[in-house]
């Protein structure tokens, strides 16, 4: 056994292991933490696999932005944890006859004769020169330039709609008014009171 597959088989324990504790704890910070080491060690594994873009998209977007904002905001909240567990006994057979199916659906489908290690062998070791990075922005920019930019449109709009639909019908929300702050005036922001001097006995 090769150190690429010792590697790989550790950074996958590991990541099923953190995955499992996720769902398991009962504090929310602790769920949170595990799933940062979660994303952490899928990034090794696609290191392993020389897909150094995506492991370092994941763990500059999710563990350094995404999950840290979520954790910001688990810890300023008042989380109640028994609330969160109330009924919980009664979702577990439903959840764990799912959970059964899909892991027997797994073992049917990666048992089988596609999925063998015979009918996929590891690719070829690239060049020191070759990066997937730069392959990859030759193919968003120029094969599928106008998919990639209908794709930033697309969050473009959902981003907008999104703030919207948030700012609908709401009393209390504060705008800006740009063309009334353009043209205040001092007099309409100063006014200027004279009072008789008073001495106090």
């Amino acid at each position: 056994m090769t150190f690429e597959q010792l590697a790989f088989y550790f950074l996958a324990s590991v990541a099923v292991i953190s995955a499992m504790m996720v769902i398991t704890v009962r504090n929310p910070v602790r769920a949170a933490l595990f799933l940062i080491l979660t994303f952490f060690t899928v990034a090794c594994i696609w290191m392993l696999l020389e897909a150094e873009f995506l492991a370092i998209v994941l763990v500059l977007v999710y563990v350094g932005a995404v999950m840290v904002l979520f954790l910001f905001v688990v810890m300023m909240l008042d989380v109640d944890i028994d609330q969160l567990r109330e009924g919980f006994g009664e979702y577990l057979p439903i959840g764990a006859t799912v959970a059964v199916i899909i892991l027997l659906q797994l073992v049917i489908v990666l048992s089988s004769g596609p999925f063998e290690i015979d009918q996929m062998p590891a690719p070829a070791a690239a060049s020191a020169e070759y990066g997937n990075t730069h392959q990859l922005g030759l193919l968003l920019y120029t094969y599928y330039v106008y998919p990639f930019e209908l794709a930033a449109v697309l969050l473009l709009l959902a981003i907008v709609a999104a703030i919207s639909l948030g700012l609908r019908g709401r009393v209390s929300s504060k705008k800006q008014k740009p063309d009334e702050q353009v043209r205040v005036r001092k007099k309409d922001r100063l006014r200027i009171v004279k009072m008789n001097a008073e001495k106090q006995d």
